[in-house]
């Protein structure tokens, strides 16, 4: 049993209308019954708005119309959750937020620093077109997030990589992922090693100590950047070690004052073979 989670929220952000079923839930399920903790289920639908003066009575209606259709899928999917929550006999409270996006995003992230973490979809058409749910969460939350990959519908943590460069962000990942490292049976810590200079940071080698007094048997492994591709090499590793979790810190840009998901980052969650446990 996972001891110390006791609160996971999960957010339904793959289409409402998509009848592919969310990997997400089923997995968030599967976490919640193996660390004995409840639920919360936000069916998240953004709510259309346009400016009164630019729209004329019948283009109202519509989006008046569509609205309603959004909100009737978001509750929809609100009720199947808690069937399958009670299934599976797992106290499970259900939400549907249906606001305009900037109250969405703030109103999910308040509700995210309630709970110990958040269990959400990886959607790589959302995440080409539009970051703010997952840059809202890892930015203003502060929890964990595990980002579930389509497949992955339920939760083991037996073979865990931590993607480590000895960063701030790499240390916070790694301690808010010490609930599933300590009941790993196997861990690893990963250095993509030629695509930085990491010369200033703290080597996987001293890091290891700090998990074995938590009771974490860990072997450090480096690995060459083929081209520069971090996320490649990683994601290769994990698929060759059969990893069930990979662990790494959200990495940032500042442009124009605001903060932007740095290139790895975003390369991991467009695509990743296994759950990413991530946090800054």
């Amino acid at each position: 049993m996972i001891e110390t989670l006791r609160n996971i929220l999960i957010a339904l952000t793959k289409r409402l209308d998509d009848e592919t079923p969310s990997s997400a839930l089923a997995y968030g399920l599967s976490l919640a019954e193996r660390s004995q903790a409840r639920v919360t289920v936000q069916a998240i639908s953004v709510r259309l708005v346009v400016p009164n003066a630019w729209i004329s009575r019948f283009v109202g209606m519509v989006v008046a119309a569509e609205n309603q259709r959004l909100r009737s899928l978001a509750q929809a999917a609100a009720e199947r959750a808690r069937s399958d929550a009670a299934a599976a006999g797992i106290l499970c409270t259900t939400e549907t937020e249906h606001l305009p996006y900037d109250r969405l995003l703030a109103s999910f992230s308040r509700q995210a620093r309630l709970h110990d973490v958040v269990v959400i979809d990886a959607e790589p058409r959302m995440l080409t077109s539009d970051r703010g749910l997952i840059e809202t969460l890892l930015f203003e939350s502060g929890r964990p997030l595990i980002v579930v990959p389509p497949g992955c519908e339920s939760f083991t943590a037996r073979r865990v990589l931590i993607a480590w460069d000895g960063s701030a962000q790499a240390a916070r990942a790694m301690h808010d992922a010490l609930p599933f490292l300590r009941q790993a049976e196997h861990v690893e810590i990963v250095s993509v090693v030629g695509e930085k200079d990491l010369s200033h940071s703290v080597p996987g080698a001293e890091a290891a100590p700090c998990l074995a007094h938590h009771g974490v048997a860990v072997t450090v492994t480096d690995l060459p950047a083929a081209d520069g591709d971090v996320a490649g090499a990683l994601r290769r590793h994990a698929t060759e070690a059969q990893a069930d979790m990979i662990v790494m810190g959200a990495f940032v840009h500042s442009l124009l004052r605001e903060m932007v998901l740095g290139g790895v980052t975003q390369d991991m969650l467009r695509s990743c073979p296994v759950p990413l446990l991530m946090a800054h």
